[in-house]
């Protein structure tokens, strides 16, 4: 069994990132459009400044109070869709209640969606012309290929079917030949569908609802949940201690999936400025 070292494997594609982008004549730039206060958000915010100037990206902050109004946002998305300094536009999720969020995300032209949540890149996806892709699946794909997993003719079961990863993770792996099962709130029998998985992906939102006995010996399991437990810790939709047991590799919470989500973003970032 092998805990898989999100962390080391994000800083590795920064530390690339950082010398692809040294070589650039053009520095990438990133806008980050936060509304309110939420804490989560704000935490978030800050991580994603911190890795831009590791890399060498230029990070652009836009707080607006959370009683602006919807036309006092989309104006600032307007500014930037336009601004030659600004390749990727970040509009950091949730907003506030009251704001319509997805005619907020419209105003991101699909070349600065380096969130891959536009619904011409989830369209790209679907074709199998990936252009910009959300960057927690992105980041769980590159973990399959820096730890040399093979997708090819296994099964694989995505747990969730959100626009943000669990869609996008179900296509990427189906468009690596795996052999995808989507299942969600809905789906009867979880625990049997899981237990004939190679992979296993959770994006389920749910603290520690995957257990060992949905668990076959060997297989890999990969957390993308965060949650917090009955005595307020962090965790994973997996039950780490009990999982860890029967996987052939796995990735915890935190320090798994987390630190690749901001790495891809950065990637998705450098990869924009790139198509100046």
């Amino acid at each position: 069994m092998k805990i898989i070292d999100g962390k080391a494997i994000a800083a590795s594609i920064r530390a690339e990132l950082k010398e692809k982008i040294e070589k650039l004549a053009l520095k990438p730039g990133l806008a980050v459009v936060i509304v309110g206060n939420d804490p989560a958000s704000q935490i978030y915010v800050r991580n994603k400044i911190k890795a831009c100037a590791e890399v060498g990206i230029n990070s652009y902050s836009y707080e607006l109070p959370a009683d602006c109004s919807q036309k006092q946002l989309e104006d600032v998305l307007d500014e930037l869709a336009k601004a030659e300094n600004v390749h990727g536009i970040l509009l950091q999720l949730p907003l506030p209640s009251g704001f319509d969020a997805e005619s907020a995300m419209r105003k991101i032209p699909r070349e600065k969606d380096v969130d891959g949540f536009s619904a011409e890149n989830l369209g790209k996806l679907v074709l199998h012309e990936e252009k910009t892709v959300a960057c927690t699946p992105l980041g769980v794909m590159q973990i399959f290929k820096r730890e040399g997993i093979e997708l090819e003719g296994k099964n694989a079961v995505v747990l969730g079917r959100s626009d943000t990863v669990g869609k996008p993770m179900a296509l990427l792996l189906l468009n690596a030949n795996a052999t995808v099962t989507v299942c969600h709130s809905k789906t009867k029998n979880i625990k049997e569908i899981c237990k004939n998985a190679d992979i296993i992906v959770s994006a389920i939102g749910r603290a520690k609802f995957v257990t060992e006995d949905m668990v076959k010996d060997g297989a890999v399991v990969i957390d993308v949940g965060i949650n917090r437990d009955g005595n307020g810790k962090l965790c994973g939709d997996v039950d780490f201690e009990k999982v860890k047991e029967k996987a052939s590799y796995i990735t915890p919470v935190p320090g798994g999936v987390g630190p690749m989500t901001i790495a891809m973003l950065m990637y998705n970032t450098y990869v924009a400025a790139l198509k100046e």
